[in-house]
C-alpha cells in the first residue's frame, strides 16, 4: 500500500517523451485518468503475478525491476530512473492474464504516475506516432536483454562487475563531485545486477578499491580510474 508523501513532483504534462507524441483530445484523456501514486524505499510497486492494469511512468526516483529465482535468490533485470515507462509489456502480452513476470521496487522514495490499462489501449489505436514509439521501445529492450544475457553468462565476475559499475554511471551520473555515482544499492542489489554472490561482490568491490579503482564509503561508490573498468570490462 502507498503512503502520500508532501513533495513536489513533475505534472504528467512535463514527461515530454510521452506528452509531445499527442494530439489535444489524447491529452485531455490521460490527463483525465493518469494517477500519481508514491511509493517509500523499498516498497513494490507490483509483484510477480499480479494482473496487470496499468502502465507506469517513473516520475521521481529510482525503482529496480527484479525476477525472483531458486534458493530465495532474485534477479535484477533493469534499474529505472526518472521518465522510464514500465509495466506495458505485461499489458500488451497476449498472456497477460498470467500477471507480470517481475517485480518492481522503489529503491529511494520515488513517484509513479499509473495510468489505466485501457486508457493505453485507446491512445495506442487512435495514435500511430506514440504506438510507433512503443515499438521501438520494445525493441530496445529486446536488444539490451540479449546482450546483457551473453555479459552475465560469459564474462568473468571481474567484468560484470566491472559492466554494472559502467552501467549505473551511464543510467544515473555522478553526484556534484563529479565521481560518486548518484545511485545507492545494497551489496545484495549489486550481485544480483552482476549475477554473482553477494560474497563474490563484497570480495571483487574490495579487490577494486584496493587497486584505486573505485571508493567505496558504505553504499556510496566513487569511480577513481574509469579507463580501467572499461579495459576489465572489454576483457571480459
Amino acid at each position: 500500500m502507498s503512503r502520500k508523501i508532501s513533495i513536489i513532483v513533475p505534472k504528467i504534462e512535463e514527461v515530454k517523451e510521452i506528452w509531445d507524441l499527442l494530439t489535444e483530445e489524447d491529452r485531455v484523456l490521460l490527463i483525465q485518468n493518469a494517477n500519481l501514486k508514491h511509493y517509500r524505499r523499498n516498497e513494490l510497486i507490483h509483484c510477480e503475478g499480479d494482473i496487470p492494469t496499468h502502465m507506469m511512468i517513473l516520475v521521481r526516483g529510482k525503482v529496480k525491476i527484479y525476477k525472483n529465482g531458486l534458493g530465495g535468490r532474485t534477479q535484477i533485470v533493469r534499474m529505472l530512473k526518472p521518465n522510464a515507462w514500465f509495466g506495458y509489456r505485461a499489458i500488451f502480452s497476449t498472456k497477460s492474464y498470467h500477471g507480470y513476470n517481475t517485480n518492481a521496487m522503489a529503491t529511494e522514495d520515488s513517484s509513479v504516475y499509473q495510468i489505466p490499462a485501457s486508457t493505453i489501449n485507446t491512445l495506442l489505436h487512435r495514435n500511430a506516432s506514440l504506438a510507433y514509439n512503443f515499438i521501438v521501445r520494445l525493441a530496445d529492450e529486446l536488444g539490451a536483454s540479449d546482450a546483457r544475457v551473453v555479459s552475465l553468462t560469459q564474462k568473468h565476475v571481474r567484468a560484470r562487475l566491472a559492466e554494472t559499475i559502467l552501467f549505473l554511471k551511464d543510467n544515473y551520473g555522478f553526484r556534484e563531485d563529479g565521481s560518486t555515482l548518484d545511485v545507492c544499492l545494497s551489496r545484495d542489489d549489486i550481485a544480483s545486477l552482476s549475477n554473482m554472490t553477494t560474497s563474490n561482490a563484497i570480495r571483487t568491490l574490495s579487490g577494486f578499491a584496493k587497486e584505486e579503482i573505485i571508493k567505496i564509503e558504505g553504499r556510496k561508490i566513487k569511480i577513481l580510474d574509469e579507463e580501467q573498468l572499461f579495459r576489465i570490462n572489454k576483457m571480459g
